[in-house]
């Protein structure tokens, strides 16, 4: 059966309680730089390069240490509530310290810990860096960010999640599209699906669901039907406007009423040099530097042009008829806000 263009899957808009990533974070030592480590400014990588070696049976001394082949970092990883002891997670290794690149290096064993602060991962391994830095005392070439890496597969999972998903007795759906009529759009296709009432809305976003008995200790498979069912998201006609790049996004339900607008730009030009007077021959007079300034007046004489949107495209050819670039769209977006003629929120990021 095709799906409809402006559909998407459940799982696509939707998180299901019990499916989800938990965070875990861990200090580490990152050892085989080229000179490219942390600096003595440092103190901590000093301090946990001394403390490392004592537990490993050699008396070190901090304020002698030179850290130059060793960079402090951080090592974050995600681990699905699934991960079970003996799987694999990938980590991102990032540089806590002064260090100019982890190029080459290779991460010590580092534990990784939750929230709870409980240990459930450990990772060491090479680090695989996509960028690099070089240069001298007149030069330096920099591609990438050459002070975060990453390991594939670099973490084992020691400590399983206390959770089981298969022995929940009801399910929550937490929908990323903010919207009634889509949620109660999710609501009737998953009850039509079940055949029952089994979901019901608690909010503006939140769907309670009721686990049938066949299902009870055996969620999988009915999780594979409900998270491919095809749902047309709805929402308020919104209008993005990016001011730092000046990039303008219109929704498709952006509409916009008979309005007539005039835009022009005005653009002021000073230009400024310095004159220098020279006296005469023999004269007592003294050298005098006066400034001498321009001023350049330029405006556009538009005339009105009068736009009307039912649709995207009648909206969009009618703000290029004017012919004002991005950031110049911005101040004509407001403009018709505030006249009440766009019919859409605007909002700013």
């Amino acid at each position: 059966m095709p799906r409809d263009a402006g559909a998407a899957r459940l799982k696509d808009i939707a998180s299901f309680s019990g499916v989800r990533h938990n965070e875990l974070v861990g200090y580490g030592l990152v050892v085989g730089l080229s000179g490219t480590g942390d600096g003595t400014s440092s103190t901590f990588t000093m301090r946990s390069m001394a403390n490392m070696l004592e537990k490993m049976g050699v008396e070190a001394n901090p304020d002698k240490l030179k850290p130059k082949n060793v960079a402090a970092v951080m090592v974050t990883a995600k681990m699905p509530v699934s991960a079970t002891p003996g799987s694999t997670l990938d980590v991102t290794i990032s540089s806590l310290g002064d260090a100019e690149s982890l190029l080459g290096g290779v991460l010590l064993l580092t534990p990784l810990k939750g929230l709870d602060g409980k240990v459930y991962a450990v990772s060491q391994g090479a680090l695989t860096v996509g960028g690099y830095s070089a240069g001298g005392q007149a030069a330096q070439a920099q591609k990438n960010i050459a002070t975060v890496g990453r390991i594939t597969s670099g973490a084992v999972v020691e400590r399983a999640v206390p959770f089981r998903f298969n022995n929940q007795n009801a399910m929550t759906l937490n929908l990323s599209v903010r919207d009634f009529g889509t949620t109660m759009q999710v609501v009737n296709k998953i009850n039509a699906s079940m055949g029952g009432s089994f979901a019901s809305a608690r909010d503006i976003s939140t769907i309670d669901l009721k686990l049938p008995d066949q299902f009870r200790g055996n969620m999988v498979p009915l999780m594979a039907s409900l998270e491919n069912l095809d749902i047309s998201p709805d929402g308020k006609a919104r209008v993005v406007v990016d001011e730092k790049t000046g990039t303008v996004v219109l929704g498709q339900d952006v509409r916009l009423s008979k309005v007539a607008v005039a835009h022009g730009n005005l653009q002021i030009v000073v230009s400024e040099e310095q004159e220098v007077s020279q006296p005469g021959p023999f004269s007592d007079g003294e050298t005098v530097v006066s400034p001498s300034t321009d001023i350049a007046v330029s405006e556009q004489n538009n005339q009105l042009m009068l736009m009307e949107g039912a649709t995207l495209q009648e909206l969009v050819d009618g703000l290029n008829s004017i012919g004002a670039a991005p950031r110049d769209l911005i101040s004509i977006i407001r403009a018709l806000k505030v006249a009440g003629s766009l019919h859409a929120e605007v909002e700013v990021i």
